[in-house]
């Protein structure tokens, strides 16, 4: 009877540490995406629908809190940048401009978005 209980005790744990219990989590969604890419997915669709004169709290309020942000004088003029992330150009896990997409306001209302608005400022 001890023999068999020892020979048990030994097998047993053998045979057990093959099995695997995977416990919630994937919500049945079996892809591979990060949160980045979630992020930078969800804020091209969001700019893609963007319209002009939108106030920036609109903005702020349908995206989030930006990337970056800038602000710049000219004359009477308030100009300000919002930077959102849109694209992977390092997979270093640090967001730089280059990533991100414009979105200039003057006077807090969407004059205009990308590289061309942002140049033009």
């Amino acid at each position: 009877m001890k023999k068999s209980l020892i020979a048990a005790a030994i097998i047993l744990p053998m045979t057990l540490s093959g099995c695997v219990i995977s416990v919630g989590g994937d919500d049945g969604d079996y892809s591979y995406s990060s949160s980045w890419e979630k992020k930078e997915r969800k804020n091209r669709k969001a700019i893609a629908n963007l319209s002009p004169d939108t106030s920036v709290n609109a903005i702020k309020r349908d995206m989030g809190t930006p990337d970056f942000s800038e602000l710049h004088q000219r004359g009477d003029d308030e100009i300000q940048v919002l930077f959102y992330r849109t694209q992977r150009t390092e997979g270093d896990g640090v967001t730089t401009k280059d990533e991100c997409t414009p979105l200039v306001f003057k006077n807090g209302q969407l004059v205009g978005w990308g590289d061309t608005a942002y140049q033009n400022i």
